[in-house]
């Protein structure tokens, strides 16, 4: 008999990132599927979102491919990111003082609505684009907004869920 609280335990960092992973599954985008969760000062979720095309833009009539002839055949002027998506999810007000969980590093448009709508900590997983004139720009801004960032420390931990 346990007379003891349970071990091995999945951290708050594991559990919002895994919140985050798992709404990105929800994308239709061939190559990338990012997700975010924002999450309160006492660790209650308060919105997610997942990179795709806004409502009522059909994801079989709006183009998916990242490269072509005409700017208007390629996804990037109409997929709405995962934190912006997240961000225009929430209903509950304001997001002064959340903390944002996202898969990837955001770009300076999100970051822009970022600190727009008062998130103070982002937990992001990968930062592939790191190097990319819309990664520089974001950091700058959040930097001047005083929006602090970290990497994700992974846990190696495999979280298995059956559905």
């Amino acid at each position: 008999m346990m007379t003891g609280k349970r071990d091995g335990y999945i951290s708050w960092d594991e559990y919002f990132m895994g919140v985050a992973k798992l709404s990105g599954m929800r994308s239709k985008d061939p190559n990338s599927q990012v997700g975010a969760c924002i999450v309160s000062n006492d660790n209650k979720i308060l919105s997610m979102g997942y990179n795709g095309f806004p409502m009522g833009c059909s994801d079989d009539e709006f183009p998916w491919a990242r490269e072509g002839e005409e700017e208007l055949d390629k996804k990037y002027l109409y997929v709405t990111h995962s934190e912006l998506n997240a961000i225009l999810n929430y209903r509950g007000g304001s997001l002064e003082g959340a903390k944002l969980y996202v898969s990837l590093f955001p770009c300076n448009e999100c970051a822009k609505a970022i600190i727009q709508a008062g998130i103070k900590t982002i937990v992001y997983e990968c930062d592939k684009y790191a190097d990319t004139p819309a990664v520089r720009a974001s950091k700058r801004m959040l930097d001047a907004a005083g929006v602090r960032y970290y990497k994700y420390n992974r846990t190696g931990r495999k979280l298995e869920v059956e559905v």
